[in-house]
């Protein structure tokens, strides 16, 4: 009986002692990760006593101060879910050096890009991570986002659309998405002629209001290029405006008046 006692508080001594989980989710990108380990707070062995990848139990030594999480041996796939989990003792606290390794990377390649109707249409393949894209539009001397859609993170073939509105004249279009890293990926353009005829605009002091010959993307800058207004319609309430002059960008047009 006091062998079976003493040989069960051995087992237990042994056992670790759960003090938190660090759980890492995200996606292969074809990058290890890398921990930090620091001594058990009881300074027998060390913080991190299990690792797990997708459930499974990583055979990874970790039996050190510093160790690498070997993902390649799971055969992941570019773009597959990953998630890691780090098991660590009471008193002490491990460290991912590197987990935005597991963040989606700009990759996507176009396959298409066209206007269909009053929408941009495009084709993607070889996207490894979920990013938002980002539509924009060449106006007023500057490249503006005119629209986002969730990209699916599939490395596959892709389909997306957006509606945009178009200007007179030329307009130019193209895609962007930018990840974690802030590294931006950005399409060739797209650049259409356009038949719409152009808009122009009358001050109508009386009624506190400018008027567009057709509905139009606009945007207005007081006399120290701050932005005071932007919208899309036929007309802009101006009764809210100090007296001075005012920078108006609409259609394609760079314009300005007096209030």
């Amino acid at each position: 009986m006091r062998q079976l006692l003493i040989l069960l508080i051995l087992v237990l001594f042994q056992l670790p002692v759960s003090a938190g989980q660090i759980e890492i989710r995200g996606i292969y990108q074809g990058e290890n990760l890398y921990v930090k380990n620091p001594f058990s707070a009881s300074g027998v062995g060390f913080c991190v006593y299990e690792v797990t990848v997708n459930g499974m139990t990583s055979t990874d030594e970790i039996n050190s101060t510093a160790f690498e999480i070997d993902l390649a041996v799971y055969g992941f796939s570019l773009g597959e879910p990953v998630v890691v989990a780090i098991n660590y003792k009471e008193g002490c606290v491990p460290r991912v050096l590197n987990a935005e390794v597991l963040k989606a990377k700009v990759s996507f390649e176009i396959e298409e890009f066209k206007i269909k109707g009053n929408n941009v249409v495009w084709k993607t393949r070889n996207e490894t991570g979920a990013l938002p894209f980002i539509i924009e539009q060449f106006r007023w001397n500057k490249w503006v986002a005119v629209g986002k859609v969730d990209g699916l993170g599939s490395p596959g073939i892709n389909e997306y659309s957006s509606p945009v509105r178009m200007h007179s004249g030329e307009n130019r279009f193209r895609l962007r998405q930018t990840d974690s890293r802030k590294k931006s990926r950005i399409s060739a353009e797209l650049v259409i002629q356009s038949s719409k005829e152009p808009v122009s605009f009358t001050v109508l002091p009386k009624n506190d209001r400018i008027e567009f010959s057709s509905a139009t993307m606009y945007e207005l800058y007081d006399s120290y290029g701050r932005i005071v207004v932007k919208g899309y319609g036929e007309s802009l309430n101006t009764g809210q405006l100090e007296e001075g002059w005012y920078y108006l960008n609409y259609d394609n047009q760079l314009d300005m008046f007096k209030k």
